[in-house]
């Protein structure tokens, strides 16, 4: 039998579960390692949502197949935080789809939208899923910067003069996972302009919406007015609530990508677990000073990280949003390269950071440091760091005579 399979060959060896791996081994034989590899937040929700799930799954009733598109007081209750937070009118009957998670939706969103050979427009380095969920439905990817300067709107021109099809997707994350990059609308209003011109479909990922610090909220690209006759937008309940296990994200946007996506999932699932659904309305309906707490907590993380880890040694920028900091490695181990130097972190300093090559061949020289782990483990991790950075420099003197 044939094991080679088709799209199993276009995925390269996950780079990020090599690391993973070796934190998991290194816990069984009993040593403490400071994950700061996955971003997993380290919160449960609120006491609200937990209790909400827990009534509902009382109910003999909700224990069978819930509605693949979402129950719709959920869409409802998404049309109602965009209304919010953004200004933005959703109709929870055709602009607004709940998926298993942001990672789930925009998979069923590559299988429902790209043909093969479809050329996507995807940012590098970007989190694996905004890559491989369209290389899995055929596509092929042409990678952007990151960071919206002169050098993003230099590489979506060139894409369009040189690439045979001409992009049918641009796919949009900030702020980003695995950089931290954040954009205004203005950057924005020039993406839905450049986009309705030249007939591409975007894709925007806003899982970090909330987590914005120094007082600055992050947009979405449906404010811009006409935005919806081009784009889609996924948003999760993990990180804003800290429900990354319960796996609810939700789609909105262009009414014909919504229907298409939903018409996609129909055939695959039969939606998330109705007391899930409930809880997140719960979330979304009820109190929302959690989602103020869980910020500043992150901000509270980000500014300890920053200096501890700068009196360590190791200069950290500071990130403008998310959970993460993306940080180049220290100059004194830049030749390691990524994925060498978070062995070496890992197995020397009891530190677990994502290696930067893992999110794309832009992301070398880097990694991604999660702030999921409460501030006197930062200070902890500082500390291993410090010496693990002592410790190379002596070798080095003592091999160099």
């Amino acid at each position: 039998m044939d094991t080679e399979f088709y799209r199993i060959k276009r995925l390269p060896p996950y780079v990020i579960a090599e690391v993973n791996a070796m934190r998991h081994a290194a816990r069984q034989a009993g040593r403490d390692i400071i994950d700061l590899g996955m971003g997993n937040p380290d919160q449960p929700p609120p006491q609200h949502v937990i209790d909400k799930l827990c009534e509902v799954a009382q109910n003999l009733d909700a224990h069978g197949y819930s509605q693949s598109k979402g129950i719709p007081g959920l869409r409802r209750a998404q049309a109602n935080y965009y209304k919010r937070r953004f200004g933005v009118d959703l109709d929870p009957e055709s602009e607004v789809v709940v998926t298993m998670g942001s990672k789930e939706g925009l998979a069923s969103l590559a299988t429902a939208i790209t043909a093969p050979g479809d050329v996507v427009l995807a940012p590098n380095p970007s989190y694996p899923i905004h890559t491989f969920g369209f290389i899995l439905a055929g596509a092929t990817i042409r990678s952007i910067p990151v960071t919206p300067d002169e050098r993003y709107w230099d590489a979506l021109e060139k894409a369009l003069a040189f690439t045979v099809p001409r992009p049918s997707v641009l796919i949009v994350n900030y702020p980003s996972n695995p950089t931290a990059e954040t954009v205004d609308i203005e950057f924005y209003r020039k993406i839905v302009d450049w986009a309705r011109e030249n007939k591409v479909m975007v894709i925007s990922d806003l899982a970090y919406s909330e987590l914005y610090f120094d007082g600055k909220p992050t947009p979405s690209i449906l404010q811009v007015p006409g935005a919806k006759d081009v784009a889609v937008e996924f948003t999760t309940m993990s990180k804003t609530f800290c429900m990354a296990g319960w796996r609810m994200g939700f789609c909105v946007g262009n009414p014909k990508i919504i229907a298409a996506l939903t018409r996609v999932k129909s055939y695959l699932d039969y939606g998330a677990f109705t007391p899930i659904q409930a809880a997140a309305v719960a979330a979304l309906n009820g109190p929302q000073e959690f989602v103020e707490e869980n910020r500043n907590t992150f901000h509270k993380r980000r500014d300890v990280m920053v200096e501890a880890f700068g009196r360590a040694g190791w200069d950290i920028p500071v990130p403008k949003a998310s959970m993460f900091a993306w940080a180049p490695l220290p100059p004194q181990m830049a030749h390691l390269g990524s994925l060498e130097f978070s062995k070496r972190l890992l197995t020397e300093a009891e530190v677990a950071v994502a290696a930067g090559v893992g999110y794309g061949e832009m992301g070398e020289g880097y990694v991604r440091i999660a702030m999921v782990e409460n501030e006197q483990r930062l200070r902890q991790a500082a500390r291993n760091i410090k010496r693990f950075l002592a410790s190379d420099a002596e070798e080095r003197k003592v091999a160099n005579g």
